[in-house]
């Protein structure tokens, strides 16, 4: 399984998510998306595979206050990749990213149960036999139908 990270590593939540994707094992590419930020090629990618509103991709934080936008106007496609290409550190992140999905990594709960289902749970402690593999949550497997 392929898996990429748009990772900030300022940020306390996008650094939790990597340390947990690390302590799994899971092989990642990170994407420092600051210093490497996304095109709008790319952003249309994510967007297409993205299990949330569109909307959801950009921090409605400070900065976006601090250039006097306002959040409805950011809710297609269109709007959100000019916004994003223009201003890349309003990306929400952390984003996890595999050929088949794009899951916004918050809150906690969300990147545990998406790299549950990349990841088969271990081995309990003083168990010989190994626990099933969970299956991948059913919200961040995009529908092909």
């Amino acid at each position: 399984m392929t898996l990429t990270m748009f990772h900030n590593p300022s940020c306390g939540t996008s650094r939790k998510v990597l340390d947990a994707v690390n302590a799994r094992g899971i092989d990642v590419e990170v994407v420092r998306y600051l210093t490497t930020p996304p095109d709008a090629d790319t952003l249309r990618s994510l967007i297409d595979r993205l299990d949330a509103n569109v909307a959801d991709l950009v921090r409605k934080d400070p900065f976006f206050k601090e250039l006097g936008l306002d959040a409805d106007d950011y809710v297609t496609p269109d709007a959100v990749v000019e916004l994003l290409v223009e201003h890349p550190r309003l990306l929400q992140r952390p984003l996890l990213i595999t050929p088949d999905a794009v899951v916004i990594a918050r809150p906690p709960a969300v990147p545990e149960a998406f790299l549950d289902g990349l990841c088969p749970t271990p081995t309990s402690p003083g168990s010989t036999s190994p626990k099933p593999p969970r299956p991948p949550p059913s919200w961040w497997r995009r529908s092909t139908g």
